[in-house]
């Protein structure tokens, strides 16, 4: 299909090779290269399309953003000239960025300004909360960490988005990264406040304001300043906690504020942060993204064993945690296994500091595991439950990685495609992956006890540090991947490939690689090259 962007066409659509438009007969291919194809978004000043550019191999995708003066004297269409001429300029000056879209053209055709900007081929995060759900507090905290270094290297450009939102942020589908996009509202900070007036300025910005809800009081009043979009991205982050837009969540009609602390559940350093990015004052506000970055790294330094005493939602203690707590004290014990004994005796002295009763039920709630178990104070397992198991898929567990879930335990994971996938320190503990594709994946620090990897593919893939005791490896493709520091006792390697595999420090018998593969390349757990 052929679409006409002709702004008072009655009748846009056209069929696939048409070069003027049935309805109206304007052309249908922009510049000669720039061939229309589907209507993205429209509104009172513009629109936006998605377009091929015919004039290169390809065709590639791009999309085409359309400014409609709408002038009704020269003046007027002079100044929307100059915000097209500015807003280009800005999108130049900061499309380096890998997560900012590119300007590719732009030009002004028949009273209509065009920009073309590279296609960003994902989900917006609208569409991802409509699809899968909230986030949890930790996808949040996740999301902040990637967002934020964008919106500090616009404001470093002298630039305010002014348009922050989720229906403007898009994980691109290629690599998962988070991409900022629509400057159809920046505003270049030093050239306006300098050389324009207040008349003039007014003028100009009235064109784009931001979005109701998401934009703050002063933005509205037409006096924008970055901490402006810093309150957009916290507003961003309780739609993405809620699922809701700041007008179904309602606001306090003394102060102002959003009404959001009774709709969430979160800790009270992330309150903390939320609160200071949603200050109505723009002075007690935080002034910038980097400001945002140093109070997260203040609220969430913190120990992780020392959180959530009253109930554990990891996986019960295994036989090998009590052969740690057994053997974790005498004198030359393997480091990682002291390690773990110490932790768990400090989990356990917490534990009965804070009074907990003799027996609690540890219920693995957010890993779709089918087991449930009870558990007493000398970590002896009791009785178990079945539960019904989940099924998953690739795209499933990464998004649920993504929002801040890292425990899959006991799930049946076997043949997905999570080839290169970012699972650092998740937990699979006694889950079945057979054939699963793993390549190149980062599973830095995760936990595969007892878990079935029969047959997967895990060639390049960093699993330093991992934790893989008791698993079964047999046939599994580990070539070229990183296992320094990787907990390997007791795990069943045998026709495993580790050709060109790194085994630094892994705690691993000879025995065990005896029934690998190995070749030359293969680095042994002495740091020395060489078979086995």
């Amino acid at each position: 299909m052929s679409y006409c962007v002709n702004p008072i066409c009655t009748n846009p659509e056209n069929p696939e090779h048409a070069h003027r438009c049935q309805s109206c007969g304007s052309k249908l291919i922009l510049r000669d290269r720039y061939k229309i194809t589907q209507a993205l978004a429209q509104g009172g000043f513009g629109a936006t399309f998605i377009a091929k550019d015919i004039s290169l191999p390809g065709e590639p995708i791009c999309v085409l953003k359309q400014l409609r003066p709408m002038a009704t004297s020269a003046r007027i269409f002079e100044m929307a000239r100059e915000l097209f001429e500015r807003e280009a300029k800005t999108l130049g000056k900061i499309g380096d960025h890998p997560q900012l879209p590119r300007l590719l053209d732009y030009f002004e055709a028949q009273e209509q300004f065009y920009l073309v900007q590279e296609y960003i081929s994902g989900s917006t995060l609208k569409q991802e909360v409509k699809r899968t759900g909230p986030f949890t507090e930790l996808g949040v905290r996740n999301f902040l960490t990637e967002i934020l270094p964008i919106i500090q290297y616009i404001h470093d450009h002298r630039v305010i988005h002014r348009d922050i939102k989720p229906a403007n942020i898009i994980r691109r589908n290629i690599d998962k990264k988070l991409v900022l996009i629509d400057f159809g509202a920046v505003k270049d900070q030093v050239s306006q406040t300098a050389i324009m007036g207040g008349t003039g300025q007014t003028q100009l910005t009235s064109f784009a304001i931001g979005t109701p809800g998401f934009a703050p009081p002063e933005q509205m009043a037409l006096r924008p300043v970055y901490a402006s979009d810093i309150y957009a991205l916290g507003v961003t982050c309780l739609f993405l906690l809620t699922g809701k837009s700041p007008n179904h969540l309602g606001y306090d009609p003394t102060t102002g504020e959003i009404n959001w602390r009774e709709h969430i559940d979160v800790s009270s350093g992330m309150v903390r942060i939320l609160e200071k990015m949603l200050e109505v004052s723009v002075r007690r506000r935080f002034q910038s993204a980097n400001e945002v970055l140093r109070a997260m790294a203040v609220e969430f330094h913190r120990d992780v064993l020392s959180q959530g005493m009253i109930i554990q939602p990891r996986t019960v203690i295994q036989a090998e945690e009590r052969t740690a707590l057994e053997s974790g004290g005498s004198s030359g014990a393997d480091p990682q296994i002291s390690k773990l004994a110490e932790a768990i005796r400090a989990r356990k002295a917490r534990a009965s500091a804070t009074r907990l009763p003799a027996t609690r039920l540890n219920q693995t709630r957010a890993s779709k595991s089918n087991v449930v178990t009870m558990i007493d104070n000398k970590g002896n397992s009791g009785a178990k439950m079945k539960k019904t198991p989940t099924q998953w898929d690739a795209e499933g567990v990464k998004t649920a990685y993504i929002k801040g879930r890292r425990d899959f335990a006991a799930c049946d994971l076997s043949q997905l495609d999570l080839q290169k996938a970012n699972l650092a320190e998740a937990i699979f503990h006694q889950s079945k992956l057979t054939k699963t594709n793993l390549q190149g994946a980062n599973l830095a620090s995760a936990n595969f006890g007892r878990a079935s990897l029969i047959q997967a593919s895990l060639r390049d893939a960093n699993l330093s540090k991992a934790y893989m005791s008791y698993a079964n490896l047999e046939g599994a493709d580990l070539r070229g991947a990183d296992l320094t520091e990787a907990y390997l006792s007791y795990a069943n390697l045998r026709g495993a490939n580790l050709c060109g595999a790194n085994l630094t420090g892994a705690r691993v018998t000879d025995e065990q690689l005896a029934l690998a593969k190995t070749n030359w390349m293969t680095v042994r757990p002495n740091g020395k090259r060489g078979l086995f």
